[in-house]
């Protein structure tokens, strides 16, 4: 079991849940909430979000990306704590989970919609399915051509904010686009601090992250332009929406010093070992910036 837990990497679940908040929150502040369609959308995406740990390691591990060498984050697959039969078996058990729980969400969500919704939505779920496993999985994985951080940014941005609120409200804000993409470009953050952490040996495998065809340096200005760019997102949103004169709209402000400290992390670190722990920490931060902007929403 412990294994298994390990190979789900919990760590990464907060900013899988970030973009299911940011859309409840949004639709709260428009007095449009659903507790069944909240618990049904985390089940949905947390099932997700296990999936596509589990085939990250199947994926990495047969295709070489993670070998012995890889003494930072190692992988349940790559050790043999688990064999690539029970983890395929994994993989199919969680697709059909996220596909059940995925298909009861967009009953409760959209049961008094229209068929063209409800099927447009339901094609977002096997996609996001598909997309889940093929980052890493078969034989041209998207992951390996640096073409992740755009994955990441539709879905854990764009896809779940919107998808989210849609859900609840049965309309679409366009406002709600800044917001959303502060999640997709914080969450594309966490993605580039993996991606640095593993540039040495990325490199050496073949797999073609944005690090790897960016370089160290590069990089690092890279993820500064995504927690600018991200942060700003939130403070245009909240100039538009709420002209920026209440103090309680601005309560994700208290997220910048610890964005800033990632950013210095990651500037300065130079080994895996000290790389990895902003995984978690930019995970957690993303987190807090989405309960306490969700917060200045419904206040």
């Amino acid at each position: 079991m412990k294994n298994w837990i390990l190979a789900a990497r919990p760590r990464t679940l907060p900013l899988a849940l970030a973009s299911i908040l940011m859309g409840s929150f949004l639709a709260a502040g428009h007095d449009a909430f659903s507790w069944k369609i909240f618990w049904l959308a985390v089940l949905t995406t947390t099932f997700l979000q296990v999936l596509s740990n589990f085939a990250n390691d199947y994926g990495d591990t047969v295709s070489g990306v993670d070998s012995v060498e890889r003494t930072v984050a190692t992988r349940a697959v790559q050790t043999g704590a688990i064999t690539r039969e029970q983890m395929t078996k994994a993989m199919i058990i969680m697709s059909i989970l996220s596909l059940a729980s995925g298909s009861l969400l967009i009953y409760e969500g959209l049961k008094d919609t229209n068929t063209q919704t409800i099927i447009g939505f339901f094609g977002l779920g096997i996609l996001s399915i598909i997309a889940a496993i093929t980052y890493t999985v078969g034989k041209r994985p998207y992951g390996y051509m640096g073409l992740g951080d755009i994955s990441v940014l539709i879905f854990f941005g764009w896809v779940g904010v919107l998808g989210t609120y849609f859900l609840y409200t049965h309309n679409l804000d366009w406002l709600n686009f800044l917001p959303a993409s502060s999640c997709g470009l914080f969450a594309v953050g966490v993605l580039n601090i993996n991606n640095i952490r593993d540039i040495e040996s990325d490199t050496k495998t073949g797999k073609n992250s944005i690090p790897v065809r960016l370089g160290k340096e590069k990089a690092v200005i890279y993820h500064w332009g995504l927690l600018i760019v991200g942060f700003l997102c939130a403070v245009v949103y909240t100039l538009i929406n709420e002209s920026g004169n209440n103090w309680v709209h601005w309560l994700f402000v208290v997220t910048l010093p610890l964005l800033i400290k990632i950013g210095r992390g990651i500037s300065q670190g130079q080994t895996p070992a000290q790389i990895d722990p902003f995984l978690k920490r930019m995970a957690l931060t993303t987190l807090l910036f989405v309960l306490t902007f969700g917060l200045s929403q419904i206040l």
